[in-house]
């Protein structure tokens, strides 16, 4: 029961791990990893559906996300500019992620690894996702003032794969982020 307990509060360290990558647009308290996490979620259900997956499917990569970046809990967000100095590579990813569960039953183990065990479409989808939220949160920040965010929107535009990726960019693009709630309030 203490490693369940203890992977959960590990698993909140997301919550105070910032996507650094942001400071270099001067984004000052930029969204937590954990944020990130939750939306990229968002984004792959909805993804998945719109590539044709079944609903099993959408919730495999759903769950994916969610683990997707866990072993930034021990390794923190590391951007390019730090990336260029330091490589993450894919294996130290997997051996944090192996590190991390290690003490967790065997069941939660095997349901993990499942969960991150996807197929190469699906990892497609996934990357897709996770591009997808970076871009709806570089419109947000643009929004906001921070107008070099738009080279992060222009720059995941080159690297989206699937159709449906590349149209629900191109609708976020035209829109406003506080859009969404415009006619919703109501005055009596």
């Amino acid at each position: 029961m203490d490693s369940i307990v203890d992977y959960i509060f590990e698993a909140g360290m997301l919550k105070r791990v910032a996507r650094s990558g942001w400071w270099a647009e001067k984004v000052k308290y930029p969204e937590s990893v954990a944020e990130h996490s939750f939306r990229t979620a968002i984004v792959a259900f909805a993804l998945a559906k719109m590539e044709g997956m079944d609903d099993d499917g959408a919730r495999r990569l759903c769950t994916a996300a969610v683990f997707h970046d866990m072993h930034e809990a021990r390794l923190g967000d590391m951007h390019k500019i730090t990336a260029r100095y330091m490589p993450m590579t894919k294996e130290l990813e997997r051996k944090v992620e192996s590190d991390q569960i290690r003490n967790v039953p065997k069941q939660l183990q095997s349901a993990i690894a499942d969960a991150l065990a996807l197929s190469e479409k699906e990892l497609v989808v996934l990357k897709d996702a996770d591009y997808l939220e970076c871009a709806f949160q570089a419109k947000e920040y643009v929004d906001i003032g921070h107008k070099g965010a738009e080279s992060w929107i222009k720059s995941i535009e080159s690297r989206l794969k699937t159709v449906s990726a590349k149209k629900l960019l191109a609708a976020m693009k035209k829109k406003d982020s506080n859009d969404w709630w415009k006619g919703l309030k109501k005055i009596d």
